[in-house]
């Protein structure tokens, strides 16, 4: 039987460039080649597309020049061969991409031009999970807590006495918690609105939350989802950051995971079905990590949505995945799976 052919996309020019980089790594190391066929196409920083034997150190030097086409009538991945471009077909395609341009809708409407079936979630659903505040605002109409929160556009301006502090302030649209500070004075404020601009012009203010930190990895397409063992964040000080350390694998500065979580049974059950809850409520499809707070009278407040998680060696939603029973070959076996039965039916 022939093999599948997959383009696994990673890297891009967002700020999670270095985390996208570590997740394919990883995806490298668990993809079954027996099944599969890969081509990895590294986004250089600076936007350059690279065809690489592999994600190796060096690929950003070594890959030849290549493109998806847009064109459904010649689907595939154009790669420059010597002044000309050859054809290599796709049966689908992987976006290990994290953060703007590549967790936001942009690459899936690229893929949705092609017409290459890709994993994970659809444009809609990227879009809407990208902005903190309009996934609020949608798990909020189906019941679902979250922190209460304000809106900073780029021509507002905050008064600092109208807040109860701490806050964290927050690009909207970004993740890995870059460009996120913790305000516990109303004199720091303006400095944390303006640290967040440099990642996006819309910026959410958040009432701090009281609670655990918890996490619930989801796979499947609905009605039919696995969710893996739920995690706790443990942290000593600080927020969770760990994607902006100097050597997360060989772990956190402050953060310790804790899987499977140390909470009441029934807690655990809540954050499941409340994680797939969420998952259904935002459209997603494919896979999605869905991070919560957990209060200490038991119920639970959306902290965000990942509609690409982190697939790192030391990223939380394979931990939970594993955890369940899932090793992360089996995970992506199911996501290649997933995404081939959903665009035939």
């Amino acid at each position: 039987m022939a093999k599948l052919r997959i383009g696994i996309l990673f890297g891009g020019v967002g700020e999670e460039h270095p985390v996208s980089v570590k997740s394919v790594r990883n995806v490298a190391k668990h993809l079954d080649t027996e099944r599969y066929e890969p081509f990895y196409i590294g986004i250089t920083q600076s936007g350059a597309w690279k065809l690489c034997e592999n994600p190796d150190e060096g690929w950003e030097g070594a890959g030849r020049r290549a493109v998806l086409s847009p064109d459904r009538t010649a689907p595939g991945l154009l790669v420059v061969n010597r002044g000309r471009y050859d054809m290599i077909s796709l049966d689908v395609v992987l976006p290990v991409l994290h953060g703007k341009l590549g967790e936001d809708g942009v690459i899936q409407g690229l893929l949705e031009l092609s017409g290459i079936p890709y994993g994970g979630c659809d444009i809609q659903t990227s879009v809407l999970c990208m902005d903190k505040s309009l996934t609020y605002l949608v798990v909020r109409a189906a019941g679902i807590a979250t922190p209460d929160f304000w809106v900073v556009t780029p021509d507002d301006k905050v008064d600092p006495d109208e807040l109860s502090y701490p806050v964290f302030v927050k690009p909207a649209r970004s993740g890995s918690s870059f460009g996120v500070s913790k305000v516990s004075r109303k004199e720091d404020l303006a400095a944390a609105v303006r640290t967040a601009r440099l990642y996006d012009s819309k910026v959410l203010i958040e009432a701090a939350v009281a609670g655990s930190e918890v996490g619930c990895a989801v796979l499947g397409d609905d009605p039919d989802l696995l969710v893996g063992e739920v995690d706790r964040v443990a942290l000593t000080h600080g927020f969770f950051k760990i994607h902006q350390e100097d050597s997360p694998e060989t772990g956190s500065e402050n953060a310790t995971f804790i899987v499977p979580a140390d909470i009441a049974p029934e807690s655990r059950v809540l954050v499941q079905e409340t994680a797939k809850t969420v998952y259904r409520v935002l459209g997603c499809r494919g896979l999605s990590r869905v991070d919560l707070f957990l209060k200490a009278d038991g119920t639970v407040v959306l902290n965000e949505v990942n509609t690409f998680p982190g697939l790192t060696s030391y990223s939380r939603y394979p931990r939970m995945m594993a955890a369940a029973g899932f090793p992360l070959g089996d995970v992506l076996d199911r996501l290649v799976t997933l995404t081939l039965t959903g665009e035939a039916r």
